[in-house]
C-alpha cells in the first residue's frame, strides 16, 4: 500500500513538473512604456517629472508606480548630468550602488535624438608614398570641407552620411582629395551610461564590402545644440542641425 502511494505521489510530481511552461516577463499593469533595456544594462529608464531642480531629479520609471527622487548634486559636479532634464523627457539613470537615493549619471535620451553634424577636412592623396606638389589655386578648388551627419531617430535607428555633393564632381574616383572614412550606422541604443552605435550590413544601408561593426561611445558632453562623443581615444564634437521639411 505504501509503495503504491509513493508511486502515485512521484507520478503526480513528474506530471506537474512536465506541464510547467517557461515564465514570460510580464509587463506591470501600471507600466507607462513597453521599453525593455538590453540584458546587462543596469540603468533605469523612465521620464522626468515635475519637481526637478538643480539638485533633485524626480523620476518616473517606465515600469510605473510612484516616482523616485534622486540626489544629482555630485552627478552635476562631475559633469555626468548629460542633457538638462525637463518634464516628460526620456531619461537613463545610473544609481550609485552605495546610495540608492543618489544618481551617479543621468542621460537625457530625448536630447540625443536628432541630426548631429561635423565638418570633415580632406587630405591630399599620396602617390607612391609621396604627396604630389600642386598649385595653391588648385588646392583651394579640390580641398573642400564637407559636412558629415549622424542621425539618431526616436525608434533607435540611425544613419551616418557625408554630403558628397562637393566630392568628385567629374566622377573621378582618384581625386587628390581624400575624405575621412566613417561607419554607416544603422541603429543605436543606450547601455550602462554609454551610447552603442551599430552598423549592420544585413539591413542593406552600408556600402558593399563593409562589415558589421559596433562602436561604444562615451558621452562626454550633451547640450541642446552640442554633443561630444569619445570612441576609443578619439573625441568628436557635433553640432545639432535643424531638419527642414521638404514639400
Amino acid at each position: 500500500m505504501k509503495k503504491a502511494l509513493l508511486f502515485l505521489a512521484i507520478a503526480a510530481f513528474m506530471t506537474a513538473c512536465g506541464s510547467k511552461q517557461p515564465k514570460e516577463d510580464k509587463v506591470p499593469n501600471d507600466a507607462i512604456s513597453m521599453y525593455k533595456s538590453i540584458p546587462g544594462d543596469s540603468a533605469l529608464y523612465g521620464l522626468a517629472c515635475d519637481g526637478c531642480t538643480d539638485s533633485i531629479l524626480v523620476f518616473l520609471p517606465y515600469s510605473g508606480g510612484d516616482p523616485d527622487t534622486f540626489d544629482i548634486i555630485n552627478c552635476r559636479q562631475q559633469r555626468r548630468l548629460l542633457g538638462r532634464p525637463h518634464i516628460g523627457d526620456a531619461l537613463a539613470v545610473l544609481v550609485n550602488p552605495e546610495n540608492r537615493h543618489e544618481a551617479c549619471c543621468v542621460i537625457n535620451i530625448g536630447s540625443l535624438v536628432g541630426q548631429w553634424c561635423y565638418i570633415a577636412e580632406p587630405t591630399l592623396r599620396t602617390i607612391d608614398g609621396r604627396t604630389p606638389p600642386i598649385p595653391d589655386s588648385i588646392r583651394k578648388k579640390i580641398m573642400i570641407p564637407i559636412e558629415y551627419s549622424l542621425k539618431l531617430k526616436a525608434d533607435y535607428t540611425a544613419s551616418m552620411r557625408g554630403n558628397r555633393s562637393n566630392m568628385n564632381k567629374n566622377g573621378n574616383t582618384q581625386s587628390l582629395a581624400v575624405y575621412p572614412e566613417f561607419h554607416r550606422y544603422t541603429d543605436w541604443y543606450p547601455f550602462n551610461g554609454r551610447l552603442i552605435l551599430h552598423a549592420d550590413t544585413i539591413a542593406g544601408f552600408t556600402q558593399e564590402g563593409d562589415k558589421p561593426v559596433t562602436d561604444t561611445a562615451e558621452i562626454v558632453l550633451l547640450m541642446r545644440d552640442s554633443l561630444i562623443l569619445r570612441i576609443g581615444d578619439k573625441e568628436q564634437s557635433y553640432y545639432r542641425k535643424k531638419e527642414t521639411n521638404k514639400l
